[in-house]
């Protein structure tokens, strides 16, 4: 029996798809103590996080490890100060320390806060500031440990400071302070509506807001692993995203452990497809999950055999129709996109029992009672774009849905109206139950009377071998109020020029009603991004 089926109760079809799963935990839940040490007391030789970098270093960790090197971390924390409610952030990249981290801090019931590396000194200076956060645990690579010296001395605050190397000046370096630290941490009291991270979205219309998640949170993720990614028990998961996103631990920590599967992790800078695939390959991977740019590039340079993979999943981005059929036809694997928010786990799905249809998000998740909703609060038919919203149970509990946001109750209180989660996000659902992503409710395009969702047109655009990405907004226009505007970054060997744009414009404007057929195109060397990559709409209106 796996670890989560003591936290859940799984109500299955005849044919042993999924169609209900309810939690049961105890009140005082903690997945460090009750996930991670629990299975190095049962299974201490089990392996839980196969480790390796571009430098050919290779570190496998088993759950006794993990307990282990948790507790000495945790006691390094506790002598500096850290505890119940303190937040700590964690810049790691994919270094293995961050696993060790992060259960440590799950055990004293402090707060973390993942960030990326690739944060500015403003960007450092926001986030410290607004989340009033006691320490931060860094790498010593890509100058973080200057631009935290630098953030601080602007605040004119002092923080507790720790890196993974030695040597790096106003930094205690980690490893040798859990030396002499002890391997063993009496059990703190903590509760599974205590805060457990804090998470900062990517801002793509203001300043990022923290979003905070509890210690259910890890829980909501059993459906994420094992129903969506596939992750089994004994198998080994790979997820490439970086610890800084919630796409970590939606894909390198808490479903995985749960469902026994093992974590895959590759410490790079520099994406190279055929060096995933050597990963694979090198170390048996059984489930693999990417945004559909790795996949676009696994496509382009030659999908190479990868006989232990049985399942391939991504999320967070469009994925053009031909990465899907070109990689199911070279691999046999069909790609299971899905769909949630930092804010969220798992909500729609391509899931076990449904035939993965390619554009489609899939169908709502059995963990969630998911609607479709028109502005003003009514269900909509099927086919018509209404706002993905979430329905809390009877008892008004959601596990893997924020508790707040921070510092901003008025906000979450917004988003909370009429008694529903409302993601803000526009959808359709089909005949057949599928849920097709039409844009953001706020990037709603509407011209000569009508309403077009920016997906729908980035989807045929993305059709065309020239484009290779590509971003729709609606633009002012005198005739129409707005006009569609196309704006792309061409794929390699491809020039912009008048008659391309022609041809991509007679080539979507056949497949698209006339509604929504393209007026304008703009070729650019690069989309302006958030810091994870998403596409700024609002700097493209402008």
């Amino acid at each position: 029996m796996s670890i989560y089926q003591k936290f859940c109760r799984e109500i299955t079809d005849e044919q042993g798809n999924l169609k209900k799963l309810v939690l049961d935990y105890p009140d005082h839940f903690n997945f460090g103590y009750d996930v991670a040490d629990k299975i190095a007391e049962e299974t201490p030789d089990k392996r839980a996080l196969v480790w390796c970098n571009v430098a050919n270093e290779e570190h496998i960790f088993t759950f006794s490890d993990v307990k282990k090197y948790s507790n000495k971390m945790a006691h390094v924390f506790q002598d500096a100060g850290i505890g119940q409610g303190d937040r700590v952030m964690l810049i790691l990249k994919r270094h293995f320390e961050y696993w060790f981290a992060a259960i440590a801090l799950h055990k004293l019931g402090a707060v973390m806060i993942p960030a990326t590396h690739m944060l500015t000194v403003k960007d450092l200076m926001y986030r410290i500031k607004s989340s009033k956060a006691k320490a931060i645990f860094c790498t010593a690579q890509d100058e973080v440990p200057e631009k935290i010296l630098e953030a601080l001395k602007q605040l004119k605050i002092t923080l507790k400071l720790w890196c993974v190397q030695s040597g790096i000046s106003g930094f205690e370096h980690m490893a040798a302070a859990m030396e002499q630290a002890d391997e063993e941490l009496k059990r703190v009291p903590t509760l599974a509506n205590d805060p457990m991270v804090l998470y900062f979205t990517s801002g793509t219309t203001g300043y990022p807001k923290g979003v905070i998640h509890s210690h259910t949170y890890p829980l909501a993720h059993i459906v994420t692993a094992k129903y969506w990614q596939q992750a089994e028990d004994n198998g080994l998961h790979f997820s490439v995203a970086e610890t800084g996103w919630a796409k970590a631990s939606w894909g390198k920590l808490y479903g995985q452990w749960l469902v026994g599967s093992a974590v895959m992790v590759y410490d790079f800078d520099n994406f190279e497809p055929k060096q995933l695939s050597h990963i694979i390959n090198r170390y048996g991977v059984t489930s693999f999950c990417a945004p559909p740019t790795v996949y676009r590039y696994l496509v382009r340079k030659g999908i190479p055999d990868m006989p232990s993979l049985k399942h391939a999943s991504t999320a967070g981005e469009m994925l053009a129709p031909q990465v899907f059929r070109k990689f199911t036809e070279r691999t046999g694997l069909s790609l299971c996109e899905g769909y949630g928010q930092t804010e969220t786990t798992l909500l729609i799905a391509n899931f076990p029992g449904t035939q993965a249809v390619e554009g489609s998000m899939g169908t709502p998740s059995p963990f969630y009672q998911i609607e479709l909703r028109g502005k003003k609060g009514e269900p909509v038919a099927v086919g018509e774009v209404g706002e993905v919203v979430v329905v809390p149970t009877e008892d008004g509990v959601l596990p893997g849905v924020f508790t707040a946001y921070l510092d901003h109750e008025e906000q979450y209180q917004y988003v909370w109206r009429d008694g529903v989660y409302h993601t803000g996000d526009a959808a359709y659902m089909d005949e057949n139950g599928y849920y097709w992503f039409h844009g953001r409710f706020d990037d709603i395009i509407k011209t000569g009377g009508f309403r077009v969702g920016p997906y729908e047109v980035e989807h045929v655009l993305m059709e065309y071998p020239a484009v290779g990405e590509c971003s729709v907004v609606g633009v002012p226009d005198a005739l129409r109020g707005q006009a569609i505007k196309a704006v792309i970054v061409l794929s390699q060997g491809y020039e912009p020029t008048k008659e391309l744009e022609l041809k991509i414009k007679e080539f979507c404007n056949q497949k698209l009603a006339e509604y929504k057929w393209i007026r304008i195109i703009e070729f650019v060397s690069e989309l302006p991004k958030t810091i994870s990559g998403k596409v700024q709409k609002k700097v493209l209106r402008s």
